[in-house]
């Protein structure tokens, strides 16, 4: 759980005081900041989830796209069914970490 720091910032001139609000010549509002290093690994970790969603978004296109040929429904729906409980198994495992 990330560290929160309590502080005001100016409404006007975007000014930041902790851990007490100025004596009244601006007018703030209280704001709440985290440390870089928290901020940064969220950053990473949403950029691996773009890229994991990105990955399973292509493969999701493909049945989109699919048309099987006259008489090979049946082994096409097998394989697209194959394929899609491996993205979702694949997304289970994204939501468990």
């Amino acid at each position: 759980m990330p560290e929160y720091i309590q502080a005001w910032q100016c409404i006007g001139c975007g000014k930041i005081e902790a851990p007490q609000p100025c004596i009244g010549v601006c007018r703030d509002r209280k704001v709440l900041f985290i440390g870089k290093d928290e901020h940064e690994a969220a950053l990473a970790e949403i950029a691996r989830l773009r890229t994991q969603l990105q990955s399973i978004a292509s493969r999701l296109q493909r049945f989109g796209l699919a048309a099987p040929r006259p008489g090979q429904w049946e082994a096409a729906y097998v394989a697209m069914q194959t394929q899609a409980r491996a993205l979702i198994e694949e997304l289970n495992a994204v939501t468990r970490t």
